[in-house]
């Protein structure tokens, strides 16, 4: 089960959001998710259309521990169900008197019990998407201790970007604490790409963070809001719309993005021996901003080991990408300020891992 945890200690930046919409998007593709929501304010629980004052139990019976491990309720016995592939571990207002609990609590587990708990639930899901509380208190301390991965959400502003380097060494030292290392990954969120603002704040969080950034991007879409008011992912009623759209994007960049720890496929193993040679393909788009070429070829990660070149033509900017590759078949796709698109005048597709298609080129 991949374990990712969603950390801001700033309330409002999209991470209840993000946790509800992620999952959503990844179980519409196949994938079996849980929702841990560890935050006392249940959002998550509330995002889902389940009234947390009408739960007869949630996280804090797994996790309280009141007379010993013997004594400890079960996490698969507090889940509710969304859908075939979606589950959800309930929040209540009660996790705030654990937290204060656990924070005099000298036991040694103290910080150890959700990952407990997530284990015996391991082989029933794919995905584990826990939504964490607006600040680094024991409950985080439980999310990240659990997980192997973490996504932080952060606004296109200024002060957000202060706040989450803050957060970035906070993360690190907690890791070298508890001995665990964690992958941070930074989401932008709330973009409004028609203001000027917007868009140069996103410049200098990619230039800042670099390769911590996501390529997927979510704009502010009062979608989004509306579908938490109905209890549902907005992939399941709206999946057209923008924030739809953009949180189908990040599940499948995260679907192509190894795990942390997992065992890679080297360039040999998938790829015919022969010598490589020169791939030159081509993307024209006046309106956009940054393209770049992500496929099995380069890990999946946009514009590794390519050379990219930029330039205006017939009315159009054309993004030139120059590849090495063996002989083989490959997959691939463009990340078009964003968003992940197949290739427009290249006729070879085939399904991707969490939907959509990818564009397949041969080399020959």
């Amino acid at each position: 089960m991949r374990t990712i945890a969603i950390v801001n200690q700033k309330g409002g930046c999209g991470k209840t959001t993000t946790t509800v919409n992620l999952a959503g998007c990844l179980a519409v593709s196949g994938a079996r998710v849980l929702v841990v929501d560890m935050d006392p304010q249940a959002h998550s629980t509330l995002a889902l259309g389940f009234d947390p004052e009408a739960i007869d139990e949630n996280l804090y019976e797994v996790l309280c521990d009141p007379a010993g491990s013997d004594m400890v309720t079960p996490i698969e016995e507090i889940l509710l169900t969304w859908s075939s592939n979606l589950q959800i571990a309930p929040s209540g207002i009660v996790l705030s008197a654990l937290e204060q609990k656990l924070a005099t609590d000298r036991a040694s587990d103290r910080n150890e019990r959700l990952a407990v708990a997530l284990e015996s639930v391991a082989d029933r899901f794919d995905y584990a998407i826990i939504d964490c509380p607006p600040n680094v208190g024991v409950l985080t301390f439980n999310a990240l201790r659990a997980a192997r991965e973490v996504i932080v959400p952060l606004e296109t502003s200024d002060f957000a970007i202060h706040g989450v380097q803050k957060l970035l060494e906070t993360i690190a030292l907690l890791s070298d604490r508890i001995g665990h290392d964690l992958t941070v990954r930074i989401l932008p969120t709330l973009y409004d790409g028609r203001t000027r603002y917007a868009r140069e704040t996103l410049g200098e969080i990619r230039t800042r963070f670099g390769d911590l950034c996501f390529d997927s991007v979510i704009r502010s879409n009062i979608k989004l809001r509306e579908a938490a008011r109905r209890g549902r992912p907005l992939v399941t009623f709206a999946k057209n719309a923008n924030g739809a759209q953009d949180y189908s994007a990040l599940a499948i960049e995260l679907a192509l993005t190894p795990e942390p720890g997992s065992v890679e496929l080297g360039f040999d193993d998938f790829v015919p021996a022969g010598p490589a040679r020169e791939v030159v393909v081509q993307f024209r788009d006046l309106g956009a901003t940054d393209v770049r070429i992500a496929g099995d070829f380069n890990g999946w990660v946009p514009d590794k080991d390519v050379q990219s070149l930029v330039q205006a033509e017939s009315g159009d900017r054309v993004w030139t990408k120059i590849l090495s590759l063996a002989p083989g078949t490959y997959h691939y796709r463009y990340v078009v300020d964003g968003e992940w698109r197949e290739d427009p005048i290249n006729p070879r597709s085939a399904p991707g891992p969490v939907g959509g298609r990818n564009s397949v080129l041969v080399v020959r």
